[in-house]
């Protein structure tokens, strides 16, 4: 068995909602299925979010919404996610399952370019959590505008930085798994941080705020 099927054995599986999510997503966005996180991603996310008791979160890069049904899941019974997302066709699936959820009342949908929505955020400690999961090639950009406005010891979970194990392909010079090499270097440098990378998903990084 491979060890990840071992680890999903082994973890809290998905409900019949982030199931049902799961396969329409598969179904009418097979082009795109790759932007949806993992199951087990799902499972660390909500519980990462509860053991923080989050109360303000924000998520940028939203896809069909099944990231932020795991950390809405998460949050305090008044708490409040925030996601941003560039794509209405996309997010109409998550806006349906929101509600199947009951969690449409906790979550906030702003739709444009992402850097821009967080820039005209309050440049404060706002935020007990946030997720960036968007275009590899604008993590940096992320990353610098999302830390400031996460509190001190708030969590800071970044997808994707694997890049399908390409980062330590030494041959590959491609645009973005240079992205995704020169964020990773950037964030374990970042003295403003605490940060491990977990072999969960595609690679996901967890940064605790100093």
């Amino acid at each position: 068995m491979h060890i990840n099927a071992y680890l999903c054995a082994h973890s809290t599986p998905p409900d019949a909602i982030l199931r049902e999510l799961a396969h329409e997503t598969a179904e009418w966005f097979p082009g795109e299925r790759s932007l949806a996180i993992a199951p087990e991603q799902g499972t660390l996310m909500t519980i990462l979010t509860r053991l923080t008791g989050a109360r303000s979160a924000l998520e940028i890069g939203t896809f069909t919404g099944y990231s932020s049904i795991c950390l809405a899941r998460g949050l305090t019974d008044d708490g409040h996610l925030l996601c941003c997302d560039l794509s209405e066709e996309w997010t109409s699936v998550a806006r349906k399952y929101w509600e199947r959820a009951g969690l449409a009342d906790r979550i906030e949908l702003r739709l444009g370019p992402a850097l821009e929505t967080v820039r005209s955020l309050p440049l404060d400690p706002q935020f007990d959590i946030a997720f960036i999961d968007a275009e590899l090639t604008g993590y940096l950009r992320y990353w610098n505008e999302v830390v400031p406005r996460v509190r001190p010891g708030g969590a800071i979970l970044v997808g994707n930085t694997f890049s399908h194990g390409r980062v330590i392909d030494a041959g590959n010079e491609s645009e973005l798994v240079q992205a995704v090499r020169d964020f990773n270097d950037h964030a374990a440098a970042d003295d403003r941080v605490e940060v491990i990378m977990l072999p969960v998903g595609d690679g996901l990084t967890l940064a605790r705020k100093r």
